[in-house]
């Protein structure tokens, strides 16, 4: 397309777009991150993002250990195992290499000096507290939402014991067990005092409406998620389904908080490379259009693991405003699949989703991949404008910025309010 606009203007919106989202703080509505106040369970330093599982599973193409002598052996071993692999025997091109880059590099370490043992003692020598706000002001994070689940013991303990939160984290109640392992929960929400049957009769579900109740009043979630297969189906005929009809929707709409679902991954594809081992599907989106048509007073999120289901996910959305899409998870989290999704996105639902979250698991991990994605932001985003602005119909600073401040989570927090 020819851009009938003058040099002057195509430079002011490449300049005002860049600016804005370099400068725009996020709210990263979905990570593995914990408040502080979770101690060692909030990861954070080189050998947490060493022994990330993206790297553990690029690392093991190139390692000849066997997996179970490889989990024996201490962090800092397996770290260094992976640095020698990925950074040292090989160039690091790979998207989650570079992102350890990027990280050292924004905290003024010299990567050049490939050398770990004096990265490692520099991370030894942070303070904890102080880490995670420059963490969090590198990356222009202004609000991290962390997964919650009532179902490990490690978290629970840490909730029911109580402590001072930090108002830069919030929570969304994780439920995955509920639904996808419910015989194998039974006896622990029995234990914890909820009358609930195998068969789902009797009081059962007005029990588990009174267990996410309890559990999103302790955390204060935000929203309800769940992880699931490609083969989730909805509706069907099994507990799963059952669960989801009769506690989990009419629970979200007494609350008013969305039900969030992340579709497509294959746990444990091969389970010797624990959570590096897990898979990704294509599902079908005839179940998320069925929860949309069929509970048209319940809000529902969405991000899909598959890139190929992506443009479907894009149409669904287009026919239900009880949905709101969100992010590139897990394995298209990566710059050419970004730039694909943002772009598809836009051309068919315009502004109205979340552009994006960090997913991340280790604290250091949100200043790489909000750099890395605000980068392909831009790219899209100045197309996207000048495009625009050759149809005659300029838009202005304040117009852009606030459309970002959409993208950014402003349309993440308008929906939930709906």
């Amino acid at each position: 397309m020819s851009l009938d606009i003058s040099l002057s203007k195509r430079d002011e919106i490449t300049a005002t777009v860049s600016r804005s989202v370099l400068e725009t703080n996020v709210y990263d509505i979905h990570t593995h991150l914990y408040d502080p106040a979770f101690g060692e369970l909030l990861l954070w330093g080189i050998d947490d993002q060493l022994v990330y599982h993206y790297l553990v599973a690029e690392a093991f193409r190139h390692f000849e250990i066997n997996f179970n002598d490889f989990w024996k052996l201490t962090k800092e071993n397996q770290a260094q195992m992976i640095w020698d692999s990925l950074f040292i025997d090989n160039s690091p091109l790979s998207e989650a290499c570079r992102g350890v880059l990027t990280v050292l590099n924004r905290l003024g370490l010299d990567t050049n000096q490939r050398d770990l043992p004096r990265i490692r003692k520099w991370f030894k020598e942070q303070n904890p507290s102080e880490y995670i706000t420059r963490c969090m002001e590198l990356a222009k994070v202004s609000k991290i939402c962390m997964t919650n689940s009532p179902f490990d013991e490690l978290e629970t303990s840490r909730w029911i014991s109580g402590f001072e939160r930090d108002e830069r984290f919030t929570s969304a109640l994780r439920i995955d067990p509920l639904l996808l392992e419910w015989d194998s929960i039974i006896p622990q929400l029995i234990e914890s005092g909820y009358e609930v049957q195998h068969d789902l009769s009797g009081k059962t579900m007005e029990e588990v409406q009174r267990f996410l109740r309890d559990w999103t009043d302790q955390m204060d979630a935000v929203y309800v998620m769940v992880s699931l297969p490609p083969t989730f189906e909805y509706p069907a005929n099994n507990q799963c389904s059952k669960l989801i009809d009769e506690a989990i929707l009419p629970f979200c709409r007494e609350s008013g908080l969305a039900f969030a679902l992340m579709i497509g991954v294959k746990r444990g594809v091969n389970p010797a490379m624990k959570l590096a081992g897990d898979g990704l599907g294509k599902p079908s989106l005839i179940s998320l259009e069925n929860l949309c048509s069929n509970n048209p007073n319940n809000k529902f999120l969405c991000t899909l693991l598959s890139k190929e289901s992506q443009h479907e996910l894009c149409v669904v959305a287009r026919k239900f405003r009880n949905l709101h899409v969100f992010g590139c998870w897990w394995f298209t989290n990566i710059p050419s699949v970004i730039e694909d999704m943002t772009r598809m996105r836009l051309d068919l639902i315009g502004m109205s989703f979340t552009v994006q979250h960090s997913d991340a698991r280790v604290l250091d991990q949100i200043i790489y991949k909000w750099d890395h994605s605000r980068d392909t932001i831009t790219k899209v985003l100045t197309e996207k404008y000048l495009n625009l602005a050759a149809t005659g119909w300029k838009p202005s600073k304040r117009e852009i910025q606030r459309d970002i401040d959409g993208l950014f989570g402003q349309n993440f927090n308008q929906f939930l309010a709906k």
